[in-house]
């Protein structure tokens, strides 16, 4: 791997902001290698927020666009991290290495493996400039590789492949490369590790991928699952992740962490799967404060906690809509102040709200938020947000709201 001259590095300093496509097109100094310098700058675009530490780093190569945005975020990487303890670590499908090199700060050893020989080089590369110093790059097949190792380790961590052969996305475990679901795999996977670390889909579906690789505790399989991380980044879910052990006794119920990971903080929900099936929860109409919970939580499927956590009552058993009299700024999601519950008519809206301009979501109504925008001939955008839900009586209605100061 070569790595860039000054002059190239002078050249991706003094255009870090411009338009690539633009940028190809104008005259430049001979000797430059104009393509290969517009495919690092906007690989390293890419990287600004995503990878600041790597953004900062002049000496880091990138891969292709489109392994950027395969990759990690620094964010999600870093919690992952936090996740595992012990001494070594194999990262079997490792990708741009964004992964392995959170991992390497927190254990002793990491294995990187790699199929793709272009990542692989760039992996040994560029994990030294990024100060990784104790990750061993092997290319080759991460199954294969494992199976090889005559030395155990603490933690093995699998991100499979998650498109078909036309490149389009894939989200169920047996269509994604390797198949963890099955058993074989899953059992060499841990004849060689006391634990999985296993990267999905953000929409997988959760409880058939607990089934799928080893179900609750009371079920004495060779694998069960011990936790689930729902990760959200700024209020998106990113990725779910299922720790997997080999232990055959039935121990504690599955741990659920609902994650939304801030710029400033991390805003955690964590609870035990049979917490979710017997909190109590209570029914309301529209309170003076509504709620609405963030994406982990909601894909975490906390409905009833979310209420019990936090003292609220719910608007209806399918409408994942909170509210309270008093304020609680404890909620782990976006809190409003009501304004009206209006029935969900143009007139009505316009009469309330001349400007017809305001923010719309819809929990648990019949109409998606762009065929009730068209229905109302609301506009986009504003300080105001618009629920449109159904009430426990069965109501449509619109709440009127606006954001807790």
């Amino acid at each position: 791997m070569t790595p860039l001259s000054s002059t190239e590095k002078q050249f991706i300093r003094d255009h870090l902001t411009d338009d690539v496509r633009q940028l190809v097109l104008r005259t430049h100094p001979a000797g430059l290698d104009i393509r290969k310098l517009a495919a690092q700058l906007a690989a390293r675009q890419k990287t600004r927020d995503k990878l600041p530490s790597w953004y900062g780093n002049e000496a880091v190569l990138y891969p292709p666009a489109l392994s950027v945005e395969q990759a990690s975020s620094e964010q999600t990487a870093r919690y992952k991290a936090s996740l595992v303890d012990g001494d070594r670590l194999l990262d079997l499908t490792g990708g741009m290495g964004v992964d392995a090199w959170a991992f390497a700060q927190r254990l002793r050893e990491v294995l990187y493996v790699e199929r793709q020989p272009e990542l692989v080089s760039l992996a040994a590369y560029n994990l030294p400039a990024m100060g990784s110093t104790n990750i061993d790059v092997q290319a080759g097949d991460g199954l294969a590789v494992v199976e090889a190792l005559t030395e155990s380790a603490d933690w093995i961590y699998l991100d499979p492949h998650r498109r078909d052969g036309q490149g389009g996305k894939v989200v169920r475990l047996a269509d994604c490369e390797p198949d963890v679901s099955r058993t074989d795999v899953l059992t060499a996977l841990l004849a060689k590790a006391t634990h999985v670390l296993l990267k999905t889909s953000p929409i997988i579906d959760i409880d058939a991928t607990i089934r799928q690789l080893g179900g609750p505790p009371d079920n004495l399989r060779s694998a069960r699952v011990d936790a689930v991380h729902v990760v959200a980044v700024q209020g998106e879910v990113k990725e779910v992740l299922f720790v997997v052990s080999s232990q055959q006794t039935p121990l504690a119920p599955i741990e659920v962490n609902a994650v939304n990971l801030l710029n400033d903080r991390i805003v955690r929900l964590q609870f035990l799967q049979p917490e979710e099936r017997e909190a109590g929860v209570t029914f309301s109409d529209p309170q003076h404060y509504l709620y609405e919970p963030n994406a982990a939580i909601l894909k975490a499927g906390a409905f009833r906690l979310s209420a019990a956590r936090y003292g609220l009552a719910k608007l209806a058993p399918n409408s994942h809509l909170y509210t309270s009299q008093q304020h609680n700024p404890d909620f782990p999601g976006r809190a409003f102040v009501l304004e009206r519950v209006i029935k969900p008519d143009r007139g009505t809206l316009q009469s309330w709200l001349p400007t017809m301009k305001a923010n719309l979501t819809v929990r648990n109504f019949p109409q998606t938020v762009a065929e009730l925008r068209k229905k109302l001939n609301l506009q986009e955008g504003g300080d105001v947000y618009i629920f449109a839900t159904t009430l426990l009586n069965g109501d449509k209605r619109l709440l009127i709201t606006r954001k807790v100061a």
